[in-house]
């Protein structure tokens, strides 16, 4: 597949308005033909320029309307024209862009249709899994990579707990423990309320007894629902969704999440890790001849409900910046409602599919969406409601910067197989691919948890010989004898123990400074 060759001819009319608004001089990909009055006019092809796929997108619509395949069509493009491709499998039906597609008398007709050269084509994939659920390379992050702001979300936690949550990790992170998996956070936690431990955060606001078991008992739960998994090492580094295959095609990479769809706070705020972790990783570069990497959000509303104030700020703030990175989003959902309209704003690229008008809040989002569109001939609510599946309304930004006009569009075939690949396939895929042995086995190294449970047995076998001295010296003449030294807190032998003498041994490295923590609060490394 390559960039679209500019149409020969446009008709005349309205039809020929609207199509000189999707005339680009650069390269652009092709979405689909424009549609007018119930009749596809294909020498009336709408696109979306290359370079402005970084200003993110909105691809929105019902459900069975045709969302999935709009996101299997433009991945298939990008990777075609040398972008990598980030897409979140929900259903288990994306792997199939990995296969050459089926012809068949529907692909024929569609490709007729909208004037499409029709190949089957497979593109180069990885397939990822959240933690080693399911099929699907690994995907995990340490706790302290996460960071206190996405854990707090995912954790449910209410705004005065999530600011005990950050005084935790500054803790954790000043000190040089390690917060590697759920055990090591649960670990800090009950050190810090513990008679031994309460007196370290007393000079900067304290943890009380409460919080603390709130904390330790949302920490539970979330470990008796099988997300214990998802955090440790080896820890993903984000940028292997950079590359490209040896033809010079994007990979796509698809991280598969049927085993976990029911865990839609965990994964939705395992995206937004994903974009932090590249927000604090990637050099400014500006607006590019193309993207470094198109990310499609999906089911984005999950990530948005029940958000606080200042987390929807952070995803604002994000996706705002992370644009000059080189990095487009797109948001994937039912309505544009689900989005907040700070980031709606930001969003240039608008692909909307059918929406429904059954119930009175169904008619009120409809009208509100069409408020969201720029003036257009169309009369949008009838249109939005009478969209066959694989039909959208479409508007992008030009190479300009501005909006086009409004385009009903009937969309191009996907070139791939448009269902999954059967399973013994994915997994050889994954298997056989060279990421699979680097983030294959989990790994339990020495962290906060090992080094303070030691810590607490030394300091209780040290009580221990110190009553038994205590005692021994009570035997001994009164003459000599010296009163035993009195026995250090854990505090105390924590902040004196092999740990910081590492530490100190280590200054100028990564470990040995707090910690620097982005826009979540998420850890920033050194690739």
């Amino acid at each position: 597949m390559s960039v679209s060759e500019q149409p020969a001819a446009v008709p005349d009319g309205p039809v020929a308005e609207i199509a000189a608004g999707y005339a680009f001089e650069g390269p652009a990909l092709d979405l689909g033909a424009l549609l007018w009055d119930g009749e596809c006019h294909p020498d009336a092809p709408v696109r979306i320029p290359l370079s402005v796929l970084n200003r993110h997108g909105l691809v929105a619509g019902a459900t069975g309307t045709g969302k999935t395949k709009t996101l299997q069509l433009i991945a298939e493009q990008l990777s075609a024209n040398g972008v990598p491709v980030f897409l979140a499998d929900i259903k288990g039906d994306v792997s199939g862009v990995s296969a050459p597609g089926q012809d068949g008398d529907r692909v024929r007709e569609r490709a007729a249709q909208v004037g499409q050269e029709w190949r089957a084509t497979g593109f180069p994939c990885e397939f990822y899994g959240l933690g080693g659920t399911g099929p699907g390379i690994p995907v995990r992050a340490t706790v302290t990579g996460f960071g206190p702001v996405l854990l707090s979300k995912v954790l449910q936690l209410n705004q005065t707990q999530e600011q005990s949550l950050g005084l935790i990790f500054h803790y954790a992170d000043s000190k040089g423990l390690e917060l590697v998996d759920l055990k090591d956070l649960r670990a800090v936690v009950a050190f810090l309320v513990s008679d031994t431990g309460k007196a370290e955060l007393k000079g900067i606001g304290g943890l009380s007894t409460v919080t603390a078991g709130v904390i330790l008992r949302s920490i539970t739960a979330f470990e008796q629902q099988g997300a214990g998994d998802f955090f440790g090492e080896p820890e993903f580094d984000t940028s292997e969704f950079l590359r490209t295959a040896t033809d010079g095609r994007g990979v796509v990479s698809v991280l598969e999440l049927p085993a976990v769809q029911d865990k839609p706070q965990l994964f939705s705020t395992f995206l937004m890790w994903m974009l932090a972790d590249l927000f604090g990783d990637l050099p400014e570069v500006g607006d590019l001849e193309k993207p470094k990497l198109v990310f499609f959000f999906d089911e984005a509303h999950l990530l948005f409900g029940g958000a606080s104030k200042a987390f929807l700020e952070s995803i604002t703030q994000t996706v705002r910046l992370i644009r000059s990175k080189g990095v487009g989003v797109f948001f994937v959902t039912q309505t544009p409602k689900d989005v907040p309209s700070d980031v709606l704003a930001q969003l240039g690229n608008r692909v909307q599919h059918a929406l429904r008008a059954f119930t009175p809040d169904d008619a009120k989002a409809l009208k509100a969406t069409v408020r969201t569109f720029p003036h257009s001939p169309y009369d949008l609510e009838e249109v939005l409601t009478g969209l066959g599946t694989g039909e959208a309304v479409v508007t992008v930004l030009s190479e300009r910067g501005a909006p086009t006009p409004v385009a009903a569009t009937r969309l191009r075939a996907p070139e791939s197989l448009m269902g999954p690949i059967d399973a013994a396939a994915l997994d050889a895929a994954v298997k056989g691919s060279p990421l699979y042995g680097r983030y294959a086995q989990a790994v339990d190294r020495e962290s906060a948890y090992e080094r303070l449970t030691a810590e607490q047995q030394a300091a209780e076998a040290a009580a221990l010989e110190a009553a038994a001295a205590e005692e021994a010296g009570k035997d001994r003449p009164h003459g000599g004898a010296r009163a035993p030294k009195p026995e250090p807190s854990l505090a105390e032998q924590v902040v004196g123990s092999g740990i910081f003498t590492s530490l100190a041994r280590s200054i100028g490295t990564q470990l040995g400074r707090e910690i620097s923590r982005s826009i979540f609060g998420t850890a920033r490394r050194r690739r």
